[in-house]
């Protein structure tokens, strides 16, 4: 059982990947065909929120895989750094 739930995880977790850059590709489209500060400030904050979702998944990969500690805590430490970033670019991407 837990190896069905852990293989519908690892499902789960490439579809939101694969739609974060779903997402960055989109704005990407639309800022190469607009070219307004505001479309590319949009995409550089869904690059980075694709950014943080692909190492979201790996420190929760490495995290299952071994007991790290404290090298663990600096990985998602880390990790929240991409999603700082990209919500602070949509942020502006709205209000600039």
């Amino acid at each position: 059982m837990v190896d069905i739930l852990q293989g519908v995880l690892i499902l789960m977790r490439l579809v939101l990947f694969g739609l974060s850059l779903g997402l960055t590709l989109i704005s990407f489209q639309a800022y190469t065909k607009r070219g307004s500060d505001r479309l590319q400030y949009a995409f550089i904050g869904f690059a980075f929120i694709s950014m943080g979702v692909a190492m979201t998944n790996l420190t929760t990969q490495v995290g299952v895989s071994g007991d790290l500690g404290r090298e663990l805590f600096y990985l998602q430490i880390a990790e929240t750094v991409p999603f700082i970033v990209g919500f602070a670019m949509i942020y502006m991407s709205l209000y600039r």
